[in-house]
């Protein structure tokens, strides 16, 4: 076999392996949105990972916009991150979950790196916030990432039937669930609890009940016992006291 055939041959192997990372590379650098849960209604709490730079550089800034069917977000602390909150007026008042009117909403979340995130490292980005009771609904967070050089906007959204994967930089999302039987929101899984806690609590309040008033019989037993038997040693004590009286005299 010639020298140029097995150069051939090696060749095989490499270019296989470039072309296996080409396909894989654009999945796993993807910023991607995990909710810890994605039923409608639900309270959740959705990590944003982050896992390179900008074609090499390293990220300084991750700017996660929030839906507009979100209305309020609380941002997890970063040690390596300041945090800050964009609020935008709503053109017209909402009501919450709660019932209660809502004049604004929570636009944007913006990390900021107080020591440059390296293009080999990963970091997530944690927020809470109430899902809409919006079975079905895609939640989209376009996110604009920065870095020492350069920028990549994670803002793609796909079209009705579009696969997602097909995107060179689609934004993170999930997909909204049906809520479980008898759970909205949360309360209705917090409401038994609290139910169960009080009927424990007011067992317990019985149970010491009446072990305080069995324990206060049987203090009020003891010491009427104690003072039967003090009264018949007095009453002997004055018997021994009289009959010795008697026999001096």
């Amino acid at each position: 076999m010639s020298i140029r055939m097995l150069a051939r041959l090696g060749a095989l192997p490499a270019a296989t392996a470039a072309i296996a990372l080409s396909l894989a590379a654009p999945a796993s650098a993807h910023v991607t949105a995990t909710p810890s849960t994605a039923a409608a209604g639900a309270y959740t709490v959705v990590t944003f990972s982050v896992g390179h730079g900008c074609e090499g550089s390293p990220t300084t800034n991750i700017e996660i916009q929030v839906p507009e069917s979100v209305l309020s977000v609380t941002p997890s602390r970063n040690p390596f991150y300041d945090v800050e909150k964009t609020i935008e007026k709503l053109d017209e008042p909402v009501a919450d979950a709660h019932g209660n009117e809502v004049t604004e909403r929570t636009a944007s979340i913006v990390y900021t790196a107080s020591t440059p995130l390296p293009d080999g490292e990963r970091d997530a980005f944690e927020l809470s916030f109430q899902l809409p009771d919006a079975e079905g609904e895609t939640l989209s967070f376009p996110t604009i990432q920065t870095c020492q050089k350069g920028e990549t906007g994670w803002t793609e959204v796909p079209a009705d039937g579009q696969d997602a994967e097909e995107l060179e930089n689609p934004a993170p999302a999930f997909e909204i669930v049906a809520a479980e039987a008898g759970v909205h929101g949360g309360d209705a899984a917090a409401e038994p609890a609290a139910d169960e806690a009080d009927e424990a609590a007011d067992a317990d309040a019985d149970a010491s009940a009446e072990g305080s008033a069995d324990d206060a019989g049987d203090s009020s037993s003891a010491l009427g016992w104690a003072g039967l038997v003090a009264g018949l040693l007095g009453l002997a004590a004055g018997g021994l006291a009289l009959a010795r009286t008697r026999s001096s005299s």
